[in-house]
């Protein structure tokens, strides 16, 4: 880590059934996240992890509080700002893969490098790079039906990287996979995370992703109850 900060969160809360009696998905969390981490959000399902990482993501609105993205407090952008927010600075990576079934390989992870208007000699050298780096080059015109889930996972790990976004969200990334398939996708997060200080931040139950994670923040009914290290880190 450089000591940069990536992520500012205070004081979130997500309430639901407000007018009866409240639920409180995430209450009162308090987040700070810099450059370089590689962090496991855990706990029991209905604890908040995915909620939190969605209000993060701006992908969902907080209800109070501020989350604060690269200095910029997401929670005051319009829809349309948020938006290209998340395009240029966000990086998601969703347990279901999330892939368009008519596109190949290649046009999934282009899309959103259409969407930035970035040249086209720039993204062809973009996809060759991050081909290489999840190791995938050989099915760069294969659509998602003829990949298997652990290759489909790679390249929406391509797709989240894509934009070259300072920090990636991944909610269970690892959930769908057989083990050779999630631990090869965990080496491929883990290289990146090292190499080009990418920061990661997953929801997980998987003990794969804890083992390898270097924080652990743990959420139980919407509140932070624990946040360090895990027993066992390993780089493999």
């Amino acid at each position: 880590m450089n000591g940069k900060t990536v992520i500012d969160a205070h004081n979130i809360s997500k309430v639901y059934n407000r007018e009866t009696i409240p639920v409180y998905a995430v209450n009162n969390v308090h987040v700070h996240l810099e450059r370089g981490e590689f962090t496991a959000l855990v706990g029991p399902s209905g604890s908040g992890k995915t909620t939190l990482l969605n209000l993060i993501g701006g992908l969902d609105r907080a209800d109070s509080g501020e989350i604060l993205v690269n200095g910029i407090d997401i929670t005051k952008l319009s829809g349309s700002k948020l938006i290209d927010f998340r395009l240029h600075n966000i990086g998601f990576v969703f347990q279901s893969f999330n892939l368009i079934p008519v596109l190949t390989a290649r046009e999934n992870v282009e899309l959103i490098m259409h969407l930035q208007r970035m040249p086209r000699a720039a993204r062809d050298q973009r996809v060759k790079q991050l081909f290489d780096e999840i190791q995938l080059s050989d099915k760069l015109n294969s659509r998602p039906a003829e990949l298997s889930g652990g290759q489909q996972q790679r390249v929406a790990v391509a797709r989240a990287l894509a934009s070259k976004p300072q920090f990636v969200l991944a909610d269970e990334p690892t959930a769908n996979l057989d083990s050779k398939s999630a631990a090869n996708l965990l080496d491929i997060m883990l290289r990146l995370n090292q190499e080009e200080q990418i920061t990661f931040l997953f929801s997980t139950h998987d003990q794969r992703v804890i083992e390898r994670a270097r924080r652990v923040i743990t959420l139980v009914d919407g509140k932070i109850t624990s946040d360090t290290a895990p027993v066992k880190v390993t780089s493999t």
